[in-house]
């Protein structure tokens, strides 16, 4: 299992980014997925968090700012990010969890990171 995320990037502050995630391999279901993000020299932190149903989750800074959705048919989960400020630049990461697969028990996993720099 694989998680690809894409859609990070540079942006002045006031703007706008989408980062998406998808799930890759022998997959037949998922639970929760989620974005977190990481500061160097910080710990990662959650941003937000979907279930399998669609029930979200968000952390306080994201909240009004930030949409967390997934489409469940094509295994990805996107992150609508607006009114972007310098303090969320951090790479951000996308995570999944209780992912069944055809060969293996449920696991979570975790992507490689996109970087989002917002500048002032």
């Amino acid at each position: 299992v694989q998680l690809q995320a894409s859609g990070g990037g540079w942006v002045q502050a006031g703007g706008s980014l989408r980062l998406s995630c998808t799930a890759s391999g022998s997959i037949f279901s998922i639970g929760a997925m989620a974005w977190y993000r990481q500061v160097i020299g910080e710990k990662r932190e959650l941003v937000a968090v979907i279930g399998s149903a669609g029930n979200t989750n968000y952390s306080d800074f994201a909240k009004g700012r930030f949409t967390i959705s997934r489409d469940n048919a094509k295994k990805t989960v996107y992150l609508q990010m607006d009114s972007l400020k310098p303090e969320d630049t951090a790479v951000y990461y996308c995570y999944a969890d209780q992912v069944r697969t055809t060969t293996s028990p449920p696991n979570f996993y975790w992507g490689r990171g996109t970087q989002v720099t917002v500048s002032s």
